[in-house]
């Protein structure tokens, strides 16, 4: 049986209004002072929260409306976290951003894989490109340069690639020169995950399987299929549990799956 409460059909205190199209995520700051949006349009919304004692027949107060950061102007926004706290690449020198990641050994950095094959680390704290990794070496075809996912090491200074090649490729930090490569899969490698402890390192691809890697040896130790192909794409996603034996993946056959 189910009730329907009809303190459920109420009417809201305030709407906003400014996105051109859907807006696909919304996040509250810390304070709850503020509120930001993100949609198809490629803009954040930022606005003031009004006071919950509105009165919603009140005339528009247009102050609420604090304005709109255009940092996506070419693609959908479908996640937010914070505010905009500083923008990099703005000139799009090194190409558009495929992934990106915080430096664990290093939390002033960021690491950027581009669409050009190019991989930058960057100060957050002056916006600074620090060092180009040297992904020239990492193949001659534009394919081999599609990078996938990049992933900070937890504990070295150390960072990894996926790569649309079906490599997984390992750089140094501090010199930006290429560690290791290594042909990880039989289609495209999606995504990345290091254990907390940084011992292991799981991959996943479109050949419908996750792999687990000794990260001394970079020996396959264990394999397993977890996913279904669906027009040509399989695992979109893995990742280890922070404190338990549990291992996730996420695929195209609409799926998500733990395992132990």
């Amino acid at each position: 049986m189910c009730l329907r409460c009809a303190a459920l059909d109420v009417e809201p205190i305030y709407t906003f209004r400014a996105h051109r199209g859907a807006v696909l995520c919304v996040v509250m700051s810390s304070s709850g002072e503020q509120c930001f949006s993100g949609g198809i349009d490629g803009t954040i919304q930022s606005w003031n929260t009004p006071n919950p004692n509105i009165d919603p027949y009140d005339s528009y107060e247009a102050s609420v409306l604090r304005g709109a950061l255009c940092g996506h102007p070419r693609g959908f926004l479908w996640g937010l976290a914070a505010a905009l706290h500083a923008t990099f690449n703005q000139d799009q020198d090194m190409g558009i951003p495929s992934s990106v990641d915080l430096v664990c050994s290093e939390p002033a950095h960021m690491v950027a894989a581009f669409d050009s094959g190019q991989i930058g680390i960057y100060n957050m704290e002056t916006q600074q490109l620090l060092l180009k990794l040297d992904t020239e070496t990492a193949g001659e075809s534009d394919v081999s340069f599609h990078i996938n996912k990049v992933l900070s090491h937890p504990t070295l200074p150390i960072t990894i690639t996926a790569q649309e090649d079906r490599h997984i490729r390992f750089y140094d930090n501090n010199t930006g020169k290429l560690i290791h490569s290594m042909v990880a899969h039989l289609d495209a490698v999606t995504s990345l995950a290091v254990d907390p402890n940084g011992l292991y390192l799981m991959s996943g691809s479109h050949d419908c399987s996750v792999r687990l890697w000794n990260m001394d040896s970079k020996t396959c130790i264990q394999e397993f299929t977890a996913h279904r192909k669906k027009e040509e794409e399989s695992i979109h996603a893995v990742a280890f549990h922070p404190t338990k034996c549990f291992i996730g993946s996420a695929g195209a056959d609409a799926l998500a799956k733990v395992f132990v």
